[in-house]
């Protein structure tokens, strides 16, 4: 697997398809022993979810309290796309005050995370094992998640598959139901294809405002940088075709600085060493008219 997917991928049956999946799930067996830290955080640090139509589908008629799951009434976040959960293991010990969400469709990452919070006492994360849109739909209120981040979702940055893109129109939406006037959601990610995706698609959506808009442009942009010298390409070991300097300048901008909230995870140490450049993104939820 290439650096850049740490999002697993799945495959499914087109029948029992509702709408496209963002990921591709390769093998999804757990060994012995991450079976069992499975089965032991079932019910607890683990969703007990039942499965819809396909095993990463929510039942229809299936909530969730949040105040009764957690045990108290906190702020909430959610990451989508956790992976191993490095990311949300490491936010969760700075902020014991609030709660966080992890979503993720890979049962060994999900499998590894749960461990991890068994043997560090974190019992303010929970982890659902099912697509996230599910999620977004049946299991959030609207209002009710004061940040979502998604770091490094897979770019699928072959063209023929930057349609199975996460951050599209229909994604943008589900996000601004659940956030509240000035929640925010935070991204990342070492692909700039999908940066400018990212950026463009949701500044393009009334419901969100670039908190960094016209910042880090022009020859101060990690964009730029990325374009002089095919950073991309030189990545994957491919021939490099630089942009000149008039072409390659991004005038936009509006990229973040680094949250600082955000650890930094094996997979973003192995993309920098690679020559990626990472994008920050954070957009807040504009006030609903």
């Amino acid at each position: 697997m290439s650096p850049e997917s740490q999002q697993p991928e799945q495959t499914v049956a087109r029948s029992h398809m509702r709408h496209p999946l963002s990921f591709v799930r390769r093998s999804n067996r757990l060994t012995p022993r991450r079976q069992r830290a499975w089965d032991a955080a079932l019910g607890q640090e683990l969703l007990d979810i039942p499965h819809g139509e396909r095993d990463t589908a929510v039942a229809d008629d299936f909530r969730i309290d949040w105040k009764a799951e957690f045990g108290r009434d906190a702020e909430l976040i959610v990451e989508i796309g956790t992976g191993s959960g490095e990311a949300v293991a490491h936010a969760a010990a700075q902020a014991p005050e609030k709660n966080f969400l992890a979503v993720e469709v890979y049962r060994p990452g999900v499998a590894q995370l749960v461990s991890r919070l068994r043997r560090e006492g974190l019992r303010n994360v929970r982890v659902a094992n099912v697509d996230a849109t599910e999620v977004l739909d049946k299991l959030i209120p609207e209002d009710s998640v004061s940040e979502v981040w998604v770091f490094f979702p897979d770019p699928w940055h072959k063209k023929k598959h930057t349609k199975r893109r996460l951050v599209q129109d229909s994604f943008v939406e589900k996000i601004a139901r659940v956030l509240p006037d000035g929640g925010l959601w935070r991204l990342a990610t070492d692909w700039s294809g999908y940066a400018v995706q990212m950026r463009d698609t949701i500044s393009a959506s009334p419901a969100f405002t670039n908190v960094h808009a016209g910042q880090r442009a022009g020859e101060e942009s990690p964009l730029t940088a990325v374009r002089l010298e095919d950073l991309d390409a030189r990545s994957m070991g491919k021939t490099p075709e630089p942009l000149p300097l008039e072409e390659a300048i991004d005038d936009v901008g509006g990229w973040a600085p680094r949250f600082e909230g955000r650890v930094q995870t094996d997979f973003e140490t192995k993309a920098l060493k690679v020559g990626r450049r990472i994008f920050d993104l954070t957009f807040v939820r504009t006030p609903r008219s």
